[in-house]
């Protein structure tokens, strides 16, 4: 079949399956290599193998640039001959060494092209790795990881600080070719002049005192200034994301007032590095030129003493400004290199943290048989110190269907995020068909457990591959029939393209039923022999709430589920109830059962009716 398209020239239900998140798929082959965990080492030491597994172009750029400075080198001395042999001896052709030297220059220009070209290739490619790199990184780490970090920060680490890392990773080797080329200058200014030479030498001590002493006052900023980035980058993200909060309490001032102080204290940091920049870059820029005016003083005694050519103090000067490029460019480079110092240690806070939920060493797939589940006396604390679950003890049957009740904050979420070791209990174990969950593979586990959540989330992609996304692979049919299960075809069919509608960011398109409704089809899709609804149906009008039942009814006799229930109508898909207070099971039995014996079961259904 055709891949979806969002076009209205495309047939409305003319699907196919389609990668996770929609589009073509890359060419991108993905990192060859890691960053080292070794936190001891130098964080360029730490970044190495990543800009080493691409070491082909890299050596490619780095080789080309040499020979392109080399014949760079070989123009000055050209000149020197060209002058002193023909113009003023007269002893030579002047058209044959001009061409010559335009020869030279040419090759050094098409090797320059070249050699740019793979450097900016390898420089894309690294920070590609990185990008790559930080998001398996972040997708491998836990829930109490994002519980406690922003995710503003998260996003300027893996975009500005990535840059900055790569930029002096890939053209500081560049400036390290320059400096051998400044030795090959000074190769040449030797055997010109050796004393004028040496006065040239004059002024390199003082530059690198103050390139040492520029280090050590650029890092502070760099690190403020990256840092106060992110900052921006999380109230951008929160207003962006939260935009119906604000505008509901209509605090669109306040929240523009928090990003206007946001910005200036960003300001402050750019004008800080602005200043610091002013007072030493003059330095660093100057100084050469000094060493440039000593060298036509002295030089240009030399020439009217007759100890030294005109060419060759053309040429002598030509080799000056070569010998003196790398220490010109030392002010950026010690700017690049601090920017990228406090950009790698921001990069390595979050590469050096560790997942708090891991798989065991021999950890197996889990086969389920039945589909019984154990919570066996759980006791379960947030790593905030907040404690959910005291001696949760319950049983549940293969293929039965149980709701828990509770009051809110009463643990129940806390009990399907356990379910799928999103965290790890603190207290007893969890068992399904009497194997412990800690001890069978992530991945087996979290196929076997469907979980819908109370607050659905959609990609910025069609409909059939939001319903698809455990499925990629999934057929039309397959995708059409997980949506009439949830309820959700009829009103897929009546948008202008169907299952081919693109929704918009994290499907605020859509009504909060309907997005609920297609997260219920997506985890259908996947057809797990355990399901979780949370509150799955909180946002769906209580008449598309039954019909919803009605047709889930069928397919939760096939299968193990757990519905945290509110509402009365959620209550009555399941065979028994589980009341928890205080974090443990207080009551278990039909409604009627609870309704008759257990006053508190019937506070809390008056208190969820009000609400």
């Amino acid at each position: 079949m055709p891949a979806p398209s969002s076009t209205n020239s495309a047939p409305p239900h003319e699907v196919a399956p389609a990668s996770p998140l929609g589009g073509v798929r890359s060419r991108y082959p993905g990192p060859r290599a890691r960053i080292s965990r070794d936190a001891r080492l130098p964080w360029w030491r730490r970044v190495l193998p990543v800009i080493g597994s691409h070491r082909a172009t890299f050596t490619v750029a780095i080789g080309l640039s040499f020979v392109s400075l080399v014949f760079q080198t070989l123009v000055p001395n050209m000149l020197n001959g060209a002058i002193d042999h023909d113009l003023v001896a007269g002893h030579g052709s002047l058209t044959r060494d001009v061409l010559r030297i335009v020869l030279v220059g040419v090759i050094a220009g098409v090797t320059g092209i070249i050699s740019r070209h793979f450097v900016y290739r390898t420089a894309y490619n690294v920070e590609a790795d990185l990008r790559s790199l930080i998001y398996e990184h972040l997708s491998w780490l836990s829930f109490s990881f994002y519980d406690r970090v922003q995710s503003g920060q998260l996003i300027s680490r893996a975009n500005s600080d990535i840059r900055s890392v790569q930029m002096y990773s890939t053209f500081a080797p560049l400036i390290i070719v320059q400096a051998f080329i400044g030795v090959v200058a000074f190769a040449f200014m030797l055997s010109i002049s050796v004393p004028l030479a040496l006065i040239a030498l004059v002024v390199m001590p003082i530059l690198y005192v103050v390139g040492l002493r520029m280090r050590k006052v650029m890092f502070p900023i760099s690190w403020i200034t990256q840092a106060r980035l992110a900052d921006v980058a999380t109230i951008v993200d929160e207003n962006v994301n939260g935009v119906r909060v604000v505008k509901s309490f209509a605090q669109e001032e306040a929240e523009i007032n928090r990003l206007a102080d946001a910005a200036e204290r960003v300001a402050w940091a750019y004008i800080k590095d602005a200043h610091l920049r002013a007072v030493w870059s003059p330095w660093v820029q100057n100084l050469p030129q000094l060493g440039l005016t000593l060298v036509l003083f002295f030089g240009g005694q030399m020439v009217i003493g007759g100890h030294l050519g005109i060419g060759a103090i053309l040429a002598f000067n030509a080799y000056l400004m070569m010998l003196q490029a790398p220490f010109m460019m030392l002010g950026q480079l010690v700017m690049m290199g601090q920017r990228a110092k406090a950009s790698a240690e921001r990069i390595f806070e979050i590469l050096d943290e560790n997942p708090d939920v891991v798989e065991r060493p021999g950890a197996f797939d889990l086969e389920v048989r039945g589909g019984a589940i154990d919570f066996d006396h759980v006791d379960f604390t947030y790593a905030n110190g907040t404690r959910v679950l005291t001696d949760f003890d319950a049983h549940i049957e293969a293929g039965e269907t149980v709701a828990i009740v509770g009051r809110t904050g009463s643990g129940k979420s806390s009990v399907a995020r356990l379910l799928t070791r999103f965290y790890d209990v603190t207290g007893g174990s969890i068992r399904i068909d009497g194997t412990d969950i800690s001890d069978v593979t992530l991945t087996s586990l979290r196929e076997a457990v469907g979980v819908v959540l109370d607050e659905p989330f959609l990609f910025s992609i069609s409909i059939f591959e939001n319903i698809a996304y455990g499925r990629p692979e999934a057929s039309l049919d397959e995708v059409v029939a997980a949506a009439r299960a949830a309820n959700a075809h009829e009103f897929i069919e009546r948008l202008p393209e169907g299952y081919n509608t693109v929704v918009g960011e994290r499907g605020y398109t859509l009504s909060g039923g309907q997005r609920q409704r297609i997260a219920i089809a997506r985890t259908l899709l996947v057809n797990p022999p355990i399901l979780v609804l949370d509150d799955a149906t909180s946002a769906i009008d209580v008449h598309v709430e039954a019909e919803i039942f009605s047709a889930l009814r069928a397919l939760l006799a096939q299968r193990t589920t757990i519905v945290i229930a509110h509402r009365l109508s959620t209550i009555a898909l399941a065979s028994r109830v589980l009341l928890l207070d205080g974090g443990r099971v207080v009551a278990s039995g039909t409604h009627d059962e609870l309704l008759a014996t257990t006053p508190l079961y019937g506070e809390i259904l008056a208190q969820a009716t009000e609400d």
